[in-house]
């Protein structure tokens, strides 16, 4: 999910309720949090105190997962081993209540077992704390493994089923963490999840492709006249503004499936949620408006843009 903030506070200012041990398990989840960046609110300041914690493990899960995916350096078999024994621990963890080491070879590889076997400690009470269905995650990491091997789509509909496995579970998870299960609120929460991430891959078009990745569908490339290997030029003509200007009207829909979200939650996750939605499509504004040559200038929020956020997510209509 976007965010205007991505700041993580440390989990020992609110991690009361805990164990010691398990507050030192979700301090280094939050630690690690802090120090990767992410365009999805990592705990940040305007998230419910009592939520941060389980969300910064859910993040570290996830963050680390995503890095084996694309540990360019190793072969695609030695990823998929890591992915392999990650959801092996994950599997584990549900059951362990206590801090266990994970030595598994592949693992090591991208984490020691000390940080490995923190966040499984922290992950597994927070699965079981907020009855997390294990189908969530396992989404994440099909959609993981499945970013080994594709790196475009042939059409909108296989876009947005890997959108389904990418972004639409941690949506579906921070809701069952602040203690929502309404079915509608996850059908909002699908549609509102799906749209960040495709703002975020027009926003990253430059930076995806010069690692192999494109996220515009081939269909709207081709019923554009949009030429692929022009992208190796930075060469960004009518053809690809009409292909990416499909896929922003799309995702402008789908924002719009998302809006009853920032309308269905309460406190301070449902400001989190506004500032989130109005920030995309402030960057949809952009791409349609402004320049849309995104090998030029990626569109992006600024700090003048900040009062205006805020003002408009309190003025929420």
């Amino acid at each position: 999910m976007l965010s205007v903030t991505h700041r993580v506070l440390k989990v020992s200012r609110f991690a009361k309720p805990f164990t010691p041990s398990l507050s030192v398990a979700y301090d280094v989840c939050a630690s690690f949090a802090r120090n990767h960046y992410e365009n999805f609110p990592v705990a940040s300041w305007l998230m419910p105190r009592h939520m941060r914690p389980h969300v910064a493990a859910v993040y570290a899960f996830a963050r680390i997962a995503d890095d084996m995916a694309d540990e360019g350096e190793l072969s695609q078999d030695q990823r998929h081993r890591s992915l392999d024994a990650w959801q092996v621990r994950l599997s584990k963890c549900v059951t362990e209540t206590g801090k266990t080491f994970t030595n598994d070879a592949d693992i090591m590889k991208h984490v020691s077992p000390e940080t490995a076997s923190q966040i499984f400690y922290a992950l597994g009470h927070t699965i079981r704390a907020h009855k997390l269905p294990l189908s969530l995650f396992q989404d994440l990491l099909s959609a993981f493994r499945q970013d080994i091997t594709t790196h475009r789509y042939a059409t909108w509909s296989q876009l947005l089923d890997y959108c389904r496995r990418s972004a639409n579970p941690i949506g579906r998870i921070v809701l069952r963490i602040a203690g929502y299960r309404e079915s509608e609120l996850d059908r909002a929460s699908d549609g509102f999840c799906t749209a960040l991430q495709l703002t975020n891959f027009l926003q990253d078009l430059k930076q995806d492709w010069q690692r192999g990745r494109l996220y515009v569908p081939e269909d709207d490339l081709s019923e554009c006249g949009a030429v692929v290997w022009h992208l190796e030029t930075g060469r960004f003509d009518q053809a690809w503004q009409c292909a990416l200007g499909r896929v922003v009207n799309r995702t402008r829909q789908l924002f719009s499936v998302g809006r009853p979200l920032c309308d269905g939650v309460h406190g301070r996750l449902r400001f989190e949620l506004r500032l989130a939605w109005l920030g995309g499509l402030t960057i949809l504004d952009r791409l349609e408006h402004g320049s849309p040559d995104v090998f030029k200038s990626r569109p992006r929020i600024q700090k003048s843009d900040l009062f205006s956020l805020l003002w408009r997510a309190v003025m929420w209509k």
